[in-house]
């Protein structure tokens, strides 16, 4: 089995909390747990000189998390006038209404039901608010309903789940599926190629440094592991718990659950492709 460290492009971590670049601030949320890393990264995401600023995923619902992004804002002197979501698993979106009660922003999301306010996002929409530019990248495969958000005055990337700051992620079956998420891959490749986007801004973990090492990798281990799933079936291991015990032998128990979502999205993606019997 080649170690994860071997793959091309290891991702190079930063800051988690605070500044990390000239228009992005992390506020993190206190949730850490093997599945959050150290917790949700909220975003508050503003130009310099202006004084609104748009916030994305507002995080659990915390009332103390809710507020010290609040309190970040106004102590750079800027009102919240915008709250964006990157998806809708409850560590990004379950504190979005009492957040927009507090800010009096509308709430922007992909998926209709998480929204407040009359204007869902659009693939390729250009968010200005308070001049900022921000570009609606769609890229669905961890859920179905999953968004970055291109920041191009900063080079920068914002992936919530689709990368992480450490580790990989997981493709949450029946929901995300593996084809649409390495298009996701790909499409971050060729903002990192055409757009010169040299910085992701994650959902859990440390900043990356490295946009596009940190993609090359993710697409190395997504090869690498449906190799592993590919190899286990061919072995006689038939359910997804069977290939997780197999191919993930050396991953903490406690994520095999979350490991066992990924295993049936490689399933189907095999399956689809005629690699394995579906």
């Amino acid at each position: 089995m080649t170690e994860a460290s071997a793959l091309p492009g290891q991702p190079r971590g930063g800051v988690i909390s605070g500044p990390a670049t000239a228009r992005a601030w992390c506020v993190l949320a206190p949730n850490p747990s093997p599945m959050t890393l150290d917790g949700t990264n909220t975003w508050i995401v503003a130009e310099p000189d202006s004084d609104l600023a748009v916030v994305i995923d507002p995080g659990p619902l915390d009332e103390s998390h809710l507020r010290a992004v609040i309190d970040t804002a106004e102590r750079a002197g800027k009102r919240i006038a915008l709250t964006l979501l990157t998806h809708g698993h409850p560590d990004h979106s379950d504190g979005a209404a009492r957040f927009a009660e507090l800010t009096g922003s509308a709430v922007r999301a992909l998926d209709p039901a998480l929204r407040l306010g009359d204007e869902g996002l659009d693939a390729g929409e250009v968010i200005t608010t308070g001049g900022l530019e921000l570009r609606v990248v769609p890229t669905p495969g961890h859920t179905g309903d999953s968004l970055s958000f291109h920041l191009p005055a900063d080079r920068a990337v914002l992936t919530g789940d689709t990368i992480l700051g450490r580790g990989t992620t997981v493709v949450a079956h029946p929901d995300g599926r593996l084809g649409d998420y390495l298009d996701s891959l790909r499409r971050l490749r060729s903002l990192t190629v055409d757009d010169g986007v040299a910085t992701v801004l994650p959902g859990h973990g440390p900043v990356l440094d490295d946009a596009q090492g940190a993609v090359e990798f993710y697409l190395a281990h997504r090869a690498h592991r449906l190799a592993q799933v590919e190899t286990a079936v061919e072995a006689g291991h038939r359910t997804p718990a069977e290939v997780v015990a197999s191919v993930y032998a050396d991953v903490d128990r406690s994520l095999w659950p979350a490991a066992e979502l990924s295993v049936r999205a490689q399933l189907d993606y095999l399956g689809e492709h005629g690699l394995i019997e579906s």
